[in-house]
This record gives structure tokens, C-alpha cells and sequence, in this order.
């Protein structure tokens, strides 16, 4: 699949029409895919190339060990999560992975820090924390731009979201699909689902297997270059645009028998507002063709059920 490529640096470096064109085209591959691979995204290739490493010494590690890592009743939303525990919704298959999440680190005095749990370091891979930390950021930052431009393609302020997502409930997710040693019971690594949050930037995962449903409901392999990240719209953007941009469903799947023997390793940034962050359709994306679809929600009333509904709560 040609997933539309766009070129961040003619929205932050460019000139003003350089900049309204970015917009159009980035909201009008949001309607019409809900997928676009970015250029020019500003995240460091050597610091993606520090995050794969630290992430593969850290799942590299014996099973017990990560163990100690995963702490009860916080669905997941820190440290590590062990194999085959998280399915998409409405599966009861468990998907075929083992992942690690780092959270926000509030900087001021915000009081949603009381909120929020710590980040987790791990004793054997003492890199793998400000690793983790520096790619979050990195990751906002990116993210924050793509957002301003989404917010003048709905016609609100540039800075609509700002408010919204300063220390937001943004998730970093190092991914490994360990390699497949028995026969599967399914093809798939990674159910088909779509992603809860604003929108999720995915730095270049280690092997092929992502596939996008297109508009005809054919799974099509989705591929971007290596200077790249693509960046998809979730749920929750969906939602608060009445589905004038579109949460495209996605998957991974198992890679040819003779691969096998390899792993697959992926770093999703779910980008998420604060949990006090209305999901209430935008009155602007409401008329007679396009009736509102979504009772009002709050994005950590939405975030919650979600969580239920994929087996981490």
C-alpha cells in the first residue's frame, strides 16, 4: 500500500504556503486513508538506533527477570506487561507479544503529576530509562507539530490541542514478537484493532507485517522508508471529529515460515490528552449528513473502557 508521505518541515520550516499545503495534505490523507509516513519528523536516527538497541538487550532478558518488572493493577500502563496477556477488542485471542510502557514525566508543578505513576528502570540495562525518557520526548514534540496542523485543517485555533495535551497521558510502547517456535493457532501476531488514542507515531518497527485495511476491505501491507515514521489517527480523534477523520483498523502478522526464527520489534508513541480532555464531537464536523455517532465521553472515560475491553483491566 502507498501509504501519503509528508514532509514535517514544510509545516515548521516552510514558507506560509508551503505550510497551508502540508495541512490540506495531511488532513486530506486523514479522511481519506487515516495512515501517513512522515519525513523530516526530527526524531534522531541515533536516537531510534540507542531505543532498538536498549529495548532487544531488555527483552533479551531471562523470562523472571522481566517478571519482577511488571507491577499489578496498573493495566499495563507501566513497566513491562509478559507475553500473551493484552487481544484486541472483541478477541479472546491473546495477541502474540510481550511489551514495556513509559509514561509521562511532569516537569512543573502540575498537579495531574499525583496521577500518574513513576517510570519504571530496569537494574540490568541501566540506559534503557533515559533512552526511554529522551525518545518520549522527542516523540511529543513531533507529535505536538502534527497536531497544530490537524487542529487548522478542522478550522480551530493552531494551538486547539495545547491545553489538552500539556502533560498528557501519552504512552511510549517497546513491542516484541518473539520468535515463533510451534505452529500458531493463528496467522496473526497482532489482531486487528484500531488505536484508542489522539493519534500514534510508529518509528520504523525491525521487520515487515503491518497491514492496513483500505476502503474496499482489503488488508494491504503498509510500508514506509527508513527516514520515516508513520502516523495514524486513533479512536479518540475519530471520535471528536464525528468520523470526519478516519481510525483506520490495522495488524501485524506472522512473517513467511522460513522467518520464523526471527523477532519483531516495534515503538508505538500512543499520543493521548489528559484524561479531563472532552471527546464531545466538534459542532463543526456535525450536520444533516453527518449526524453526531458518539455519546459525549471524557478521554480517561474512553481510555478506561477501552483498557476493560482489551483485557489490561
Amino acid at each position: 500500500m502507498s501509504i501519503p508521505v509528508v514532509n514535517l518541515a514544510d509545516f515548521t520550516r516552510g514558507d506560509a504556503q508551503s505550510k497551508a499545503n502540508f495541512v490540506q495534505e495531511l488532513g486530506k490523507a486523514y479522511e481519506d486513508v487515516g495512515f501517513v509516513a512522515v519525513k523530516n519528523h526530527g526524531i534522531s536516527a541515533d536516537l531510534i538506533k540507542d531505543l532498538y538497541a536498549y529495548t532487544q538487550e531488555f527483552f533479551a532478558l531471562p523470562v523472571a527477570t522481566k517478571k519482577t518488572y511488571e507491577i499489578p493493577g496498573l493495566a499495563g500502563q507501566r513497566g513491562y506487561t509478559s507475553f500473551g496477556k493484552e487481544h484486541a477488542k472483541g478477541s479472546d485471542a491473546p495477541d502474540l507479544k510481550e511489551f514495556f510502557q513509559f509514561g509521562q514525566t511532569v516537569k512543573d508543578n502540575d498537579p495531574i503529576k499525583e496521577h500518574y505513576p513513576s517510570n519504571v528502570s530496569v537494574n540490568e540495562v541501566p540506559e534503557f530509562y533515559p533512552t526511554m525518557l529522551a525518545a518520549y520526548e522527542s516523540f511529543e514534540n513531533t507529535g505536538k507539530k502534527l497536531l497544530q496542523s490537524i487542529a487548522l485543517y478542522l478550522g480551530l485555533d493552531e494551538n486547539y490541542f495545547e491545553p489538552h495535551i500539556h502533560n498528557g497521558n501519552s504512552i511510549l510502547r517497546a513491542i516484541h514478537y518473539p520468535p515463533i517456535t510451534t505452529e500458531p493457532k493463528s496467522s496473526i501476531r497482532s489482531e486487528q484493532h484500531e488505536d484508542i488514542n489522539l493519534i500514534t507515531l510508529l518509528v520504523g518497527a525491525s521487520a515487515d507485517g503491518l497491514q492496513v485495511m483500505n476502503l474496499n476491505g482489503e488488508w494491504v501491507s503498509a510500508t514506509s522508508q527508513p527516514d520515516e515514521i508513520v502516523v495514524n489517527v486513533g479512536d479518540m480523534l475519530q471520535r471528536l471529529t464525528n468520523n470526519k477523520l478516519r481510525s483506520t483498523t490495522h495488524r501485524v502478522v506472522n512473517p513467511p515460515r522460513e522467518l520464523w526464527g526471527t523477532a519483531r520489534f516495534s515503538m508505538p508513541f500512543f499520543f493521548h490528552p489528559r484524561s479531563e480532555m472532552s471527546l464531545a464531537c466538534l459542532e463543526s464536523c456535525i450536520d444533516e449528513q453527518h449526524p453526531k455517532a458518539y455519546p459525549d465521553y471524557t478521554a480517561g472515560e474512553y481510555l478506561e473502557e477501552r483498557l476493560r475491553e482489551i483485557g489490561l483491566l
